[in-house]
This record gives structure tokens, sequence and C-alpha cells, in this order.
């Protein structure tokens, strides 16, 4: 694919793309909307050098004065720490005017999946993805996450899909929409702070070479959408199911009082769960983005052994 003119890819990343080395893209919606600084630019380091304890380059995509970056530098990550929710959040409706008008944008699953496959990088680690939100069915809320699993074929490892979401409407979505389900190391979808949802999986693989070659199969046989590969959070990090449902219960309650919507909706309630729980929440968010780090950069360094 020609390289879009919007585009700069990091020396780094180019270099070790052209050597068909392994890649992993990360996105930077949490760092400038996921957490305080600056525990979001420490967070953010440690998983670029989880990935590089892992065998991989970490390439963290954003959106800076109109350009898609694939692999920030240090410099970089600082300057959107700093920032934080002042930076725009950037779903696929926001490129062009972004670009356009030269201005940042944190990206989502979506945008990041875009800009990842742009490059040439075919496998992404993340928190959680977004989906159909609870109360879906008058509001119509639903993530562009969904839709972009749907057509780029872009691997994304994650904890599952948020808590705060309709967890059995969004496994539906993806089931429509073609996308695989895969459970790392578990039957059952995780539930981000949770191991367990009540869900099962499409399938379950154990181990980062099986998923490789899964996801080469998809490649070979031109299949045109994304695999989702759900990982549960460590138990050690864990949250306690009725402690977390408690705060989301809340926090829901709370976000339709304030009248709340769109892409308001999962910062505010993510904040106000770890506000609820503590910093519990906030602490199991930063360890299951670590572990999402290691297994995709496994992952990534098994497909280009194939």
């Amino acid at each position: 694919m020609e390289l879009n003119k919007y585009l700069d890819v990091n020396p780094e990343v180019a270099a070790a793309l052209a050597a068909g080395k392994p890649v992993v893209a990360l996105e930077s919606t949490i760092i400038s909307h996921g957490m305080p600084y600056p525990q979001n630019v420490e967070t953010a380091l440690n998983v670029e050098k989880i990935i590089r304890e892992n065998g991989a380059v970490p390439a963290t995509i954003a959106i800076i004065g109109g350009r898609l970056k694939a692999g920030l530098t240090a410099q970089e990550i600082e300057y959107f720490g700093k920032k934080g929710q002042a930076i725009a959040k950037a779903s696929r409706r926001d490129l062009a005017v972004l670009c356009a008008r030269g201005q940042d944008g944190a990206t989502t699953v979506t945008t990041t999946m875009m800009i990842a496959h742009m490059a040439g990088i075919q496998i992404f680690a993340t928190g959680g993805i977004g989906g159909v939100h609870r109360g879906a069915e008058t509001t119509m809320d639903i993530s562009a996450d969904l839709e972009e699993l749907a057509q780029t074929p872009v691997m994304v490892v994650c904890a599952g899909a948020k808590s705060i979401l309709d967890l059995g409407l969004t496994l539906e979505y993806l089931e429509t929409k073609g996308v695989p389900v895969i459970g790392y190391g578990t039957d059952e979808l995780p539930a981000f702070y949770t191991r367990q949802s009540g869900f099962g999986v499409d399938y379950r693989i154990d181990t980062p070479e099986e998923l490789a070659a899964v996801f080469k199969a998809s490649h070979d046989m031109g299949l045109k959408g994304g695999m989702l590969v759900t990982n549960p959070i460590p138990e050690e990090y864990a949250m306690p199911l009725g402690t977390i449902n408690a705060a989301i219960d809340q926090a829901i309650a709370e976000c339709r009082e304030k009248g709340i919507h769109g892409k308001a909706t999962t910062p505010f309630l993510l904040a106000r769960v770890a506000e609820l729980t503590g910093g519990d929440s906030l602490a199991s968010n930063i360890r299951l983005v670590y572990n999402n780090a290691m297994v995709a950069a496994k992952t990534a360094a098994a497909y280009c052994a194939l």
C-alpha cells in the first residue's frame, strides 16, 4: 500500500517493518484521557519497554500537528501526557478535520487500527475495546471500534470489552460483523477489570504461536476484518466482580443524571469508577495493559517467524 501523505512513520519503526521484524502498535487515548500526569507518561513508557523486552518494536500512535504518527518519541509521549484531555479524542470521523487543521488527536482503538494498517503494522495492544453501551437499544450508542474490527485486518490484543458496556450485545454485534473473539488461555470473555463476565468466547487459544498461525491463515485467505484477542487481567490484579459492578452501576446512573453522552461517556465512567474504587481500578487498568503488551509482542514475534 502506498503510504498516506499525512503519515509519518518513526525511523526505528520503519526500519523494523522493512526488515520484517515484529512491531506492536499502541494507542494514545490511554495517555491523554486514560489517567493523570505523570502516571500516564510513566505507564506509556513502561508499556513500550515491555514490548521491547518481549522481542518487538513499539509504535505508539497519535496525531500531532495534523500528522498521523506511527511511533512516538519519548518527548512526544511527554507532550501528550502533559496536554492530557486538552487533546481531542480522535475517532474515524475526526481524522480528516484534525489533519486539515493541523491539530493534535489522541487515537482510539479505531484510529490506532487505521493508522497501524496504513503503516503496515499488524498487531496492536490496548486496554479494552469499546462496544455496545448499556441502553443502546434506545440511544444507539455503539463504539466505532466494532465497525473498525469488521473491516481492518489488524489483531487487537485487549483485556476484553470494558465492564461499563453491554457485553452480551457487544458479542452479538461482533458475531454479526464476522469478527472472531478469541480467549487467550480462557473460555470466558474477560471484562477488563475482572477475569469473568459470564459470556463465552468463540475460540480458546493458549500460545502466541497459535495466535500468530490463525492470524496468518486469516491474511492468507484474504479475510478483510480484524481479530479480537481477549487476554484476562492477571489474577493478582483482578477486582472482585461485585465491587466493580457496584461502582459501574453508580457511575452509569451519575452519567445519565448529568446528561453525558457520546465520546465523553467512556472517560467519565472510567474516571468515576476509579474514584469509587479508591484508585484500585486505575491500578488494575495499568497492569492489564502491561499484560496485553507482553502477549502482543510475543505474538508479533511468532508471526514474523512464520
